[in-house]
């Protein structure tokens, strides 16, 4: 039978005993029924809530109702109840606990001595793993490394990276822009950034020199994809600025970042290019690492460097001066460097994938092999 607290109308020594007895032998008959931690919940619920718990019921039966020459006595046993609901309660907590698992042993013979199920951990994507390689090799010659925003506004992405309003170089970057824009000015309108070069720009901002940041992250454009271009696609820019740093740092530096990628053989060469960011501007070769730089291969002419025993692999140059004007450095004092490669491109060398759309299509068979 549920146990419900009796009013008092005596509060003598011997009825307040009597009482407590009673509560004690409803106690302990409830807790013998318990075998799992669910009921156990119930139980304490009934007897230890805050409001509507036994305990709280006795308090507000027997001590606040005790006249006020009795409260001491009633106080005491109140106490002493409380005491003994706890104890009951707590331990048969643990003995519940351990029973469920006995139980779980005995019942479903688990054998807590196998080794639990691993969840297998994955591979890094082969774009995520060149990326690292690249940022690697320039973090081993002391540069950090620098992230921004892709959604970039065209100050950032243009404007303080030499690319003037209505400049026609703007048109080579196949800008994607965000919608609803012409409201703002023209600087302040957002757009996907098309290089990650607008950390440089950010970086220089708040670091004076000097300066050795890499750029690693996504970058957007509206090219249509096919097997050697994608609208999504990813880039590591470098940026170097102190004093006196001239054009055979920039070689110096690339070159060695190159044999470090694909192996002390190669060789790199550079010729004029044109970017408005830099001046003077060039594009940087390879040797073939397919052909040894011969050209042909097989019997045959090489249709990775097309004969040519050179492939194409990054832009670089020495920063613009008007560059600097847009964060503060000085001109006449300092001087440096900046490159960019394309990370989809060097992938696409060291595994010999043949279509970039590879690297998107989230097939499993294809990635489980750089695993």
């Amino acid at each position: 039978m549920t146990y419900t607290v009796p009013k008092l109308k005596d509060f003598s020594a011997e009825t307040l005993d009597k009482r407590v007895a009673e509560l004690v032998a409803a106690l302990e008959a409830e807790v013998n029924t318990v075998a799992s931690e669910a009921e156990w919940k119930v139980l304490r619920d009934r007897w230890m809530a805050r409001k509507t718990g036994i305990l709280s019921q006795i308090n507000e039966a027997w001590l606040k109702a005790a006249p006020a020459k009795a409260k001491p006595e009633v106080g005491r046993k109140v106490n002493e109840a409380r005491l003994l609901i706890e104890h009951h309660i707590v331990g048969k907590r643990e003995w519940a606990a351990k029973g469920t698992l006995r139980d779980l042993m005995l019942g479903e013979r688990l054998d807590i001595t196998l080794p639990g199920i691993r969840r297998p951990l994955g591979a890094e994507h082969p774009i995520i793993k060149t990326m690292n390689e690249i940022v690697s090799v320039f973090r081993n010659l002391g540069y950090s490394v620098e992230e921004g925003p892709e959604i970039e506004t065209d100050y950032y992405n243009f404007e303080a990276l030499n690319f003037p309003p209505n400049h026609p170089a703007r048109d080579t970057q196949d800008t994607l822009f965000i919608a609803n824009q012409e409201s703002k000015p023209l600087r302040d309108r957002l757009l996907l950034r098309t290089h990650t070069s607008p950390v440089q720009i950010r970086t220089m901002e708040k670091m004076k020199p000097p300066v050795r940041v890499v750029c690693p992250g996504k970058v957007h454009r509206n090219d249509a994809p096919d097997a050697t271009h994608s609208p999504i696609f990813h880039q590591v820019e470098g940026l170097a600025v102190d004093t006196n740093i001239t054009f055979c740092d920039l070689k110096g530096t690339l070159d060695h970042a190159m044999k470090a990628l694909f192996g002390s053989s190669v060789k790199t060469r550079f010729y004029p290019s044109y970017f408005p960011f830099t001046e003077p501007s060039a594009d940087v070769q390879i040797s073939c690492i397919f052909c040894g730089g011969t050209g042909y291969r097989d019997g045959g002419r090489c249709p990775n460097c097309k004969a040519s025993g050179w492939i194409e692999l990054l832009g670089c140059g020495m920063v613009d001066p008007n560059v600097y004007g847009f964060v503060d450095y000085d001109a006449r004092k300092v001087s440096g460097f900046a490159f960019g490669m394309g990370v989809e491109r060097i992938a696409i060398l060291k595994y010999g994938v043949d279509d970039i759309q590879l690297f998107f299509n989230g097939d499993v068979r294809f990635l489980e092999q750089f695993g």
